[in-house]
């Protein structure tokens, strides 16, 4: 008769954890709706879900390797690498919407590594505009009322995953405007 209690004790409690929702350990952030897509990765095209970001400071940039703004992957990777440390990262979404992007994943992974030194996150081309938009930059574009009008548009999310700001092709990497908007999200303290 023990044996069966006991059985009976471990079946319960068994049934009573499939029940229970998912833990997440404290401080864990849960992925906002902005960041709750994945991607293939540039470099491997293996899926990357967007939520690894949660709690960070995101820049998300359209990119393209062969435009007059192309030279901006210097000043993006200079970026992240001076505010990586205290929870920025940047996005780069390579796109020939603008038709000046042809290359292969894995030849604009070699572009952008060889010529800029990325290191920066990047993922596979995807469209950024119009009907054939991926979710995240419709997403986008409807919160910020702008979709990418040209090559290295950029929308800054803060820790929390809201929309900060939207920036043209035109504001540089090193702009005191983006940077004074990159400090400010970076002095708030991530969600718990």
């Amino acid at each position: 008769m023990n044996i069966l209690f006991r059985l009976f004790q471990t079946a319960a409690f068994g049934a009573a954890l499939l029940a229970a929702p998912a833990y997440a350990s404290p401080g864990a952030a849960a992925c906002p709706a902005t960041l709750q897509h994945t991607f293939p990765r540039l470099q491997d095209e293996k899926p990357q879900s967007l939520c690894q970001y949660s709690g960070k400071v995101v820049l998300i940039v359209n990119t393209a390797s062969f435009c007059g703004f192309t030279g901006q992957y210097k000043g993006l990777e200079e970026l992240y690498s001076r505010y990586k440390g205290q929870g920025l990262v940047v996005l780069g979404f390579p796109s020939n919407d603008f038709s000046q992007e042809t290359g292969s994943n894995q030849q604009i992974a070699e572009f952008c590594e060889n010529t800029f030194g990325v290191k920066f996150p990047m993922f596979a081309k995807t469209s950024v505009k119009g009907p054939e938009a991926s979710p995240l930059f419709r997403q986008l574009a409807q919160l910020s009322g702008t979709a990418p009008r040209w090559n290295f548009h950029k929308y800054l999310l803060g820790r929390d995953g809201k929309l900060v700001d939207q920036y043209s092709s035109l504001t540089a990497p090193d702009s005191k405007g983006l940077l004074r908007a990159v400090e400010q999200q970076l002095a708030v303290a991530a969600p718990r």
